[in-house]
């Protein structure tokens, strides 16, 4: 027999069928774009944070239950992902929930090789060097965890 809670993961139904994850400032006017209309043309319900924030309520408690709703999320990792304490506390999160929940994260590395992410070196370390936070620990284990996974490398991919 099912435990429950296998039982409760299978049933549950999702507000979004995919998260974006990623740095406006890096990649919003270009690849974000255009892989949230591809994702939208094709009737894949999608979180993109300025197309679904709604004014006048509190961003980062908005930011994640979007990603408690949201069926698979992808994590667009470029050159000064790691500069934003908000893409970070959203990779935390993200990840998180892969672990708990039957939620599936994908890595696309955008001008950025997966080591890079994975060991914070090269443009992403520095990145990362700025901060001087507490949750520093934690957003290394989320890179190095997310960098771990199998996704894409728009380097090696033709046409990027």
């Amino acid at each position: 027999m099912a435990s429950s809670s296998s039982t409760s993961s299978i049933n549950k139904s999702y507000q979004y069928d995919v998260f974006l994850s990623f740095r406006g400032e890096d990649t919003r006017k270009n690849f974000v774009d255009h892989l949230y209309e591809a994702l939208h043309r094709h009737g894949i319900h999608t979180f993109k944070d300025d197309e679904r924030l709604k004014q006048g309520e509190g961003i980062n408690n908005q930011l994640l239950k979007a990603i408690e709703e949201s069926k698979l999320f992808i994590i667009v990792f470029s050159k000064k992902y790691a500069s934003s304490s908000w893409c970070l506390n959203e990779l935390v999160k993200i990840m998180e929930c892969q672990k708990s929940n039957d939620q599936i994260a994908y890595p696309v590395f955008y001008d950025v090789v997966p080591s890079e992410v994975r060991k914070q070196h090269g443009p992403v370390g520095e990145a990362l060097a700025k901060h001087t936070n507490k949750d520093i620990r934690k957003w290394r284990e989320a890179l190095t965890e997310a960098a771990n996974l199998s996704g894409w490398d728009l380097e090696k991919t033709a046409d990027g």
